[in-house]
């Protein structure tokens, strides 16, 4: 594994092809998490650079703490507060805000570091701009040393890995019987402020590619994904019929794709209640987080039996800690 920017960086003949690829990194993050200090060596002498474009909670500390698991030394810089405004366009003419060039910044902290791990946000703006992902892009074009994304401007692959991780243990501790896949449930949420597609895109794409689950999308009208992520699941603007016989329900806001960066619907009704949960095989709730309480989901869901979001967000160090124990076997 040269870089980790989405799920095709995992999907390959090495790792057996398609969901073979995820279950094997499932369980390499299975193991870190019953031994997490088996390969404390594996990164000795090795520094991690861990760039932050915007804030971070969970994704900084347990990228942190996985990376230490292995013995790497990991070093935090944020960007907005500590350090110059980048430029990141080929061929700009830096007579604005920005003051130093990624393609003078990066190579210095490809020197830096054997590693670099990079945060940031789309400007929903533009759609052609962030779906370019051109911040990421040019970090692996210039830097040199393997890129680790903590999420991108359309994705956020080590949210996702953990995401099947969570569903993975789940299985495993409660089998649902006569072998049948799980019906996972992708539920938009409301929200104050348009939100990134960047969870519900890469979680559908995962989910996708693993293809062991029967997969359905619920969402209002004019909320459609970019197809390219949710190809191969079930969408319905019924989130009752979505609902229905659900194993897992992952609850995220996102803003408008066609339209870009746009709330058009705030409809409280598509909050997820204990009565909607009622008609679901007792579901298991899921969020990245951070959350909006009683807007996104209620207190009686997030602090019930059904939630897992606990366990969901405890399981981010160990998804990074496989990840980052693979790029670091695979690139000396």
């Amino acid at each position: 594994m040269k870089n980790f920017i989405s799920v095709h960086d995992v999907v390959s003949p090495s790792f057996g092809g398609d969901g073979k690829s995820i279950d094997a990194l499932v369980q390499k993050a299975l193991m870190c998490k019953a031994n997490p200090f088996a390969d404390k060596t594996l990164g000795a002498g090795k520094r991690m650079g861990l760039i932050f474009l915007n804030p971070s909670l969970r994704t900084r500390l347990s990228t942190q703490i996985a990376a230490e698991n292995l013995g790497m030394q990991p070093i935090v810089f944020n960007v907005g507060s500590e350090g110059w405004t980048w430029e990141f366009e080929e061929e700009a003419i830096m007579s604005g805000t920005s003051v130093e060039h990624v393609k003078d910044a990066a190579p210095i902290l490809g020197n830096y570091f054997d590693v670099l791990a990079i945060r940031t946000f789309p400007g929903l703006k533009i759609k052609e701009d962030d779906y370019s992902e051109l911040f990421i892009k040019q970090f692996i074009k210039y830097a040199g040393v393997p890129v680790v994304s903590l999420e991108s401007a359309t994705l956020h692959p080590l949210q996702s890995l953990t995401d099947i991780l969570t569903i993975t243990e789940c299985m495993q501790n409660s089998p649902l019987g006569n072998g049948r896949k799980p019906k996972i449930v992708l539920t938009w949420a409301p929200h104050i402020k348009p939100l990134p597609q960047c969870v519900a895109n890469s979680f559908s794409q995962w989910i996708n590619t693993w293809d062991k689950a029967e997969f359905v999308i619920t969402h209002p009208q004019d909320y459609e994904l970019d197809e390219q992520f949710t190809k191969g699941a079930t969408i319905t603007h019924n989130q009752e019929e979505a609902l229905k016989d659900a194993d897992f329900v992952y609850v995220k806001n996102w803003s408008t794709f066609s339209d870009y960066g746009k709330i058009y619907c705030n409809d409280p009704d598509w909050m997820l209640t204990e009565e909607k949960l009622k008609q679901t095989n007792n579901a298991r709730i899921m969020h990245c987080l951070p959350v909006r309480r009683n807007i996104e989901l209620s207190d009686e869901v997030l602090d019930s039996q059904h939630s897992i979001v606990t366990q969901q967000a405890s399981n981010r160090v160990w998804a990074a800690q496989a990840v980052l124990s693979e790029i670091l076997k695979s690139n000396g």
